[in-house]
């Protein structure tokens, strides 16, 4: 039984929460620009982008009879999964930020 899935699964979630970390950090110090914040944001829908893929990948796979191993599917499917939801939050706190500055009185 192949397990190596489960290291990647768990890297996989390792670098988004990583990434996360970074963009966070990057939008709370002044010292970075908006465009690295950008660039960090761009990068993990990206990434979102690549595992959405690679899961679809497999799900075709499997269907078509070429892949047998039901976990390998579902460990690309959870990785995507994760991805997608860590991606919904930074968007959502980039739309809460921009409300916020919005509602700002100068």
């Amino acid at each position: 039984m192949d397990v190596s899935g489960v290291s990647q699964a768990s890297s996989a979630e390792a670098a988004f929460l990583a990434a996360q970390r970074q963009f966070e950090v990057a939008a709370q110090e002044n010292t970075e620009d908006f465009g690295t914040v950008f660039q960090s944001a761009l990068g993990m829908v990206e990434e979102t982008n690549d595992l959405h893929n690679d899961a679809e990948s497999a799900m075709i796979q499997f269907a078509m009879g070429q892949s047998e191993n039901t976990h390998d599917l579902l460990v690309a499917q959870s990785k995507a999964n994760i991805a997608l939801q860590y991606t919904v939050a930074v968007k959502d706190k980039l739309q809460e930020a921009y409300r916020e500055i919005m509602q700002m009185q100068i």
